[in-house]
């Protein structure tokens, strides 16, 4: 029960490293608020785990404060929040990928960064506490070749991580940051182009202990990252690769 009495938003959370993450809070004991574009899927893990759900756009203000203003309205107060939530581009050359694809990828995996902490650092500020994990990836350190503007986004968020670290420890707010590999999420043919098995074990010979990242592993390390057990970890962005970036 590592998270008991915590309360806890983790986005992008219908699915994929999300709802793993979400799982494992409940079962560390916290309350969780699931929120996802896909309100109906966020619905389903929340029944699931007891806990609540609301639709949320994190690329929009508007969306992100209103689901800032539901997790404080629901538990009174918040302890964590996990900006899951990403997307990618298809692989292609670099110079292919569209204007919208590109500003589509910031906007999911950096500009909600902003909007989150704009929304609840005030309150983890006024409360002198907080945890914020943010879910990077091995692309930001290592990238792949065809994935350019998504690896770009995530060395976005790494860094992002890092000057929020910095800023916020003085009024005791740590911000984290986990760096899976590829996982059984439904990104993964979009990392991949097409999922076969013939670039399944391409992309699984990369990778040292030789499979992907799953849901539960990222569970694990949230929940460490976001308890009083890692209460003197703040800035790091943890690799969760499986030897990936060795």
């Amino acid at each position: 029960m590592q998270l008991d009495g915590k309360t806890a938003i983790v986005t992008g959370a219908a699915s994929g490293f999300g709802a793993g993450i979400a799982r494992a809070f409940a079962a560390a004991g916290a309350q969780v608020l699931v929120a996802d574009i896909n309100g109906d899927g966020a619905a389903a893990i929340a029944q699931e785990i007891g806990g609540h759900s609301t639709p949320v756009d994190v690329a929009n203000g508007a969306s992100v404060q209103a689901m800032a203003d539901t997790a404080l309205s629901t538990f009174g107060h918040l302890d964590i929040l996990v900006n899951n939530a990403g997307i990618t581009h298809m692989p292609q050359a670099l110079e292919d990928v569209t204007e919208d694809d590109f500003d589509r990828v910031l906007a999911v995996n950096a500009k909600s960064v902003y909007l989150t902490a704009r929304a609840l650092v005030p309150h983890f500020k006024a409360r002198k506490a907080g945890a914020i994990l943010n879910v990077a990836s091995t692309a930001g350190i290592s990238p792949r070749p065809r994935l350019n503007w998504y690896n770009a986004s995530k060395g976005w968020m790494i860094t992002a991580t890092k000057a929020m670290a910095v800023e916020l420890a003085p009024d005791g707010i740590r911000v984290n940051a986990i760096n899976p590999v590829a996982g059984e999420t439904p990104l993964l043919k979009s990392f991949m182009g097409e999922d076969t098995p013939e670039t399944r074990a391409k992309f699984l010979s990369t990778i040292p202990l030789g499979r992907f990242s799953t849901p539960q592993d990222m569970g694990a390390a949230a929940t460490f990252l976001c308890s009083d057990a890692a209460s003197m970890i703040t800035g790091v962005a943890l690799e969760i690769d499986g030897g990936r970036c060795i």
